[in-house]
């Protein structure tokens, strides 16, 4: 049995909240730049070079790359020969992400009731999703989410009959939608099978998934492929303002399913698709 110290998933959630929110991940930074390339349209290219001007910026100055800091969601794998000492899990990654959101000079964009709206004014709490594991560490992924881009997001509960066309067309209409709203160009996140809530786990997690990477499943990753195609096909372009860059990536992640269902959810994510991942 492995004790770790509540303190050190802290001060890990802490820096991650920081690091993700000043520097893109060494996968989306590449794809951004190589777009730029890739893209016809004058506007979208002036378009594309000042958003890679601003990562510069942010990365060198220290700075968020975007206003918007995000709510912070955590994907947290325990060993189960691990045992934490000191608080629980939950106050430390938590007290991690207050930490960071203060010591970061981030925005504080959480409200205590989804109605009343009362800001909790240290970006806290954040939302944890735990896998317990094999082994005797403890993986962390901190990825905060802007809302502009989590707003075009949807669950599509289709029928079995629907199959991959059903889904292609579910993603295509959520882009074509979400239009220039995401902050284009965007990560698409997709999520199918499990039930109601598992797919949009699924599609939440897949955004963490490096970029430049396809799923192992073969029929899959020629979805992945076709689907970025279709996606760029679409015209939406950087910023919305039209060109042939709307989507730098598509990650889809699957999981079984009752007989009777096809449930399918699709996040979009900005071209500020921040995460950061540990190992402890």
């Amino acid at each position: 049995m492995r004790i770790i110290s509540s303190s050190e998933i802290t001060k890990a959630v802490k820096e991650m909240c920081i690091e993700a929110n000043y520097q893109l991940s060494t996968d989306m930074e590449e794809r951004l730049k190589s777009v730029c390339n890739i893209e016809k349209a004058e506007l979208g290219k002036k378009i594309l070079s000042e958003l890679m001007e601003n990562l510069k910026i942010a990365k060198e100055e220290q700075v968020p790359i975007c206003q918007d800091t995000g709510m912070a969601i955590v994907f947290i794998k325990i060993g189960q020969n691990v045992h934490v000492s000191g608080e629980s899990i939950q106050e430390a990654i938590n007290k991690g992400i207050r930490q960071g959101y203060e010591e970061g000079y981030l925005r504080k964009s959480i409200v205590s009731d989804p109605l009343i709206r009362e800001n909790t004014k240290d970006n806290t709490p954040g939302i944890i999703h735990y896998d317990i594991v094999e082994g005797e560490n403890i993986e962390i992924i901190v990825a905060p989410k802007g809302f502009g881009s989590e707003n075009m997001s949807k669950i599509y509960m289709l029928k079995p009959a629907d199959g991959v066309e059903g889904v292609k067309n579910a993603v295509l209409e959520t882009v074509q939608n979400a239009g220039p709203n995401a902050c284009p160009p965007i990560v698409v996140g997709v999520g199918i099978g499990g039930d109601f809530e598992k797919c949009a786990i699924l599609a939440k997690k897949a955004l963490t998934r490096n970029v430049d990477t396809h799923s192992e499943i073969a029929y899959i990753k020629e979805l992945e492929i076709e689907l970025l195609e279709e996606i760029n096909k679409l015209g939406i372009g950087p910023a919305g303002l039209g060109g042939s860059v709307t989507a730098l990536g598509i990650n889809i992640e699957t999981y079984p399913t009752h007989i009777a269902g096809l449930p399918v959810a699709i996040n979009i994510c900005c071209h500020v698709n921040r995460h950061s991942k540990r190992v402890i």
